[in-house]
């Protein structure tokens, strides 16, 4: 019996998010709100950072570092700030969606408590709180390439499909981590360490193709970084915004991208089941 119920483990997460699908968004509008209650500004303060932290990037890399423009791997040459927003957008909803997941369970401990509340819904409530920024910046990227005269195309609603695939990769990841960090506090520092290293191994601030092309990176090296599968979403809304590739035609990836997504969704959700029942016992 025990065997079949981890096997289920994610069948059965899966199941308890449609059932209490109106309930999760509910309190990922509320926990949205709250976010920032008690600032002078309120949530402005979720969009002020990342915009200050796109514009502070832009300043070093192409007026201080004259990085000028990029090289797609279509061979667009594309001005380094339309270039830097596109890889940015989708990190900045990672980033949150795996800090603020991982702590999930620690911020809601008053439910976790509760025998009735299925608190497997608790690290999606997350995911979907940091969709609403994410949507404004998708809107900010849009504009932002309109301005450069680069305005958006049927290719655009492939940003629906990125962000997709960006969600259930995060929800995977942090069902894992927001189970473990109950047992091991030190766990959100480890995390923190690991999002400032991964936004340059995914890599969003230097051009990956444009080295590539140069022979300057080794193919282990590349098979590396590529391994990250948010290189995988990143390049996809580069695709989309500049490139102008659909995701089937990079079979490749796009297949090795949703089984190891899967993979580490099952997992995920194994190890938030198996860890479930001592929550209330340690927190």
């Amino acid at each position: 019996m025990s065997e079949k119920k981890e096997k289920n483990g994610a069948l059965s997460i899966l199941g308890e998010i449609i059932e209490n699908r109106k309930l999760i968004f509910d309190l990922a509008k509320n926990d949205f709100k709250t976010k920032f209650a008690g600032s002078y500004f309120g949530i402005i303060w979720a969009f002020v950072q990342p915009i200050i932290t796109v514009l502070v990037y832009w300043f070093v890399f192409e007026k201080a570092l004259n990085a000028g423009t990029q090289s797609t791997k279509a061979g667009i040459e594309i001005p380094y700030v339309l270039w830097l927003i596109a890889g940015l957008v989708p990190w900045f909803y990672f980033s949150e969606v795996l800090g603020a997941g991982t702590n999930a369970l620690l911020e809601y401990n008053y439910l976790v408590k509760k025998v009735v509340f299925k608190i497997s819904t608790l690290p999606v409530v997350k995911a979907l709180s940091s969709i609403f920024v994410h949507l404004f910046f998708i809107a900010f990227m849009l504009i932002l390439y309109s301005c450069y005269g680069y305005f958006p195309t049927w290719y655009s609603l492939q940003i629906i499909y990125y962000s997709f695939c960006m969600f259930v990769l995060c929800l995977g990841v942090t069902y894992a981590t927001s189970a473990m960090v109950v047992f091991f506090r030190d766990l959100s520092q480890v995390i923190a360490i690991v999002l400032q290293v991964g936004i340059w191994m995914t890599p969003i601030m230097w051009n990956l193709d444009g080295m590539l092309a140069q022979g300057r990176i080794s193919r282990p090296i590349e098979f590396i970084l590529k391994a990250n599968p948010m290189y995988y979403i990143v390049s996809g809304y580069r695709d989309t915004m500049m490139n102008q590739i659909w995701f089937w035609e990079r079979p490749g990836i796009t297949l090795y991208f949703w089984i190891l997504t899967i993979v580490v969704f099952v997992l995920g959700a194994t190890i938030f089941g198996k860890l479930q029942a001592h929550f209330a016992d340690v927190m």
